[in-house]
């Protein structure tokens, strides 16, 4: 199977999810609308899944709306405030998912004025420049808690205590998609009237999210049908889906206090493996951050042929966003941080899980430092 090494994108699935799946989909197959028995042991599976994920964030279960992913909560986070509330002014980052940038350049062309908080060369948000920001006109700020590309995790519970003194009546979301289960938190710990959620990035199937919504938030549905999910998302539940993404929040949390360190250990093998065996590089993940994410550039190697090259020695990486990896442009998210254009060619994102091993990581830096050296001799990076 090779070393996997692109977690940061996709997850392999626990066994128990996948059991979880398989038993859902053969034997709990009703509607859970529908009042038949049937129908009713289907509802149970969603039911049972809301209050584990809620477990984990400390919420009411019915705080919880499942969506199909991570990029249909940020939409409903974002579109669904805009259009259930006055104001017509956001606050965002510029290093945001394209599922957060691509709904606010929607709304900055139908009339909404986007700002974005400065960041540091580490991604560090620039909180002073944030509050002067702040106008009446605010009706949302959303930023991610971990950064999908080089794992920077922000002070978002800084930047909720601001907007709370400011009193502005501000909602925050907050894209959790790369921090849950990776980093400790609470709804309250961050200060969140929304979160995000996926599943396929902790170990769950794929095509499954979830949205956090506070009591007493304002918000709007994006799509309309028959009224499931008390309207804010219709639509006939994904009820396997559902029940295994559940079972793996339930997993990934409890395990959370071991294979948080772990994974931080291995991501610093792996650092200082690669500085000691390879010249002219850059890390560009900070020294806080996410513990599963570690970007580095290769001055002289272009990210797509290292990337490929490394496949060919079966280790799975990736050069940035999977959603944005198969555009030209460079990566934004470095630009932010003051990458120069040659480094950002030559940038790959490693991203570790529970299941990565210290024997991997070691072939990792020794087949990295192969690999590297052979494509600048030959000068085809």
């Amino acid at each position: 199977m090779g070393i996997y090494l692109d977690n940061s994108a996709t997850t392999r699935p626990y066994p128990e999810v996948v059991q979880k799946v398989a038993d859902v989909m053969k034997n709990t197959y009703g509607n859970p609308s529908s009042l038949h028995r049937m129908g009713i042991a289907a509802e149970k599976e969603v039911k049972a899944a809301k209050e584990r994920i809620a477990a984990t964030l400390r919420v009411n279960p019915g705080e919880i709306f499942f969506t199909s992913g991570g990029t249909e909560a940020n939409n409903l986070a974002i579109l669904g405030t805009a259009m259930a509330n006055r104001g017509k002014h956001i606050i965002s980052t510029p290093l945001e998912h394209p599922a957060t940038m691509n709904t606010l350049n929607y709304l900055g062309e139908h009339g909404y004025r986007i700002d974005f908080i400065p960041v540091d060369n580490r991604g560090v948000l620039r909180l002073a420049e944030f509050e002067d920001m702040l106008s009446d006109d605010t009706v949302l700020v959303t930023a991610m808690i971990v950064n999908n590309e080089i794992g920077t995790l922000e002070p978002i519970e800084k930047l909720a205590k601001i907007i709370k003194q400011r009193g502005l009546g501000t909602y925050l979301h907050v894209d959790a998609v790369q921090g849950y289960c990776k980093v400790p938190f609470t709804a309250a710990s961050l200060g969140a009237d929304m979160i995000t959620l996926s599943s396929h990035k902790i170990h769950g199937p794929k095509g499954m999210g979830a949205l956090y919504i506070k009591k007493g938030t304002k918000i709007a549905p994006t799509v309309y049908g028959g009224g499931q999910q008390n309207g804010i998302r219709p639509g006939t539940e994904n009820v396997p889906g559902i029940a295994g993404f559940g079972l793996a929040a339930e997993i990934c949390h409890r395990q959370m206090n071991s294979s948080l360190p772990r994974m931080a250990a291995l991501r610093e093998r792996l650092m200082l493996g690669i500085e000691e065996r390879v010249n002219n590089i850059i890390v560009n993940t900070p020294e806080i951050a996410a513990p599963h994410i570690l970007n580095i550039s290769f001055s002289g190697v272009k990210s797509e042929v290292l990337l490929h090259s490394l496949e060919a020695e079966n280790i799975y990486v990736s050069s940035g966003s999977a959603c944005s990896s198969h555009k030209k442009e460079p990566s934004y998210v470095l630009t932010s941080i003051g990458l120069n254009r040659k480094m950002i060619d030559g940038s790959i994102r490693f991203s570790l899980s529970e299941f990565t091993t210290e024997q991997e990581i070691d072939e990792v830096v020794e087949t990295v430092a192969r690999v590297v050296k052979q494509l600048r001799k030959l000068n085809i990076g």
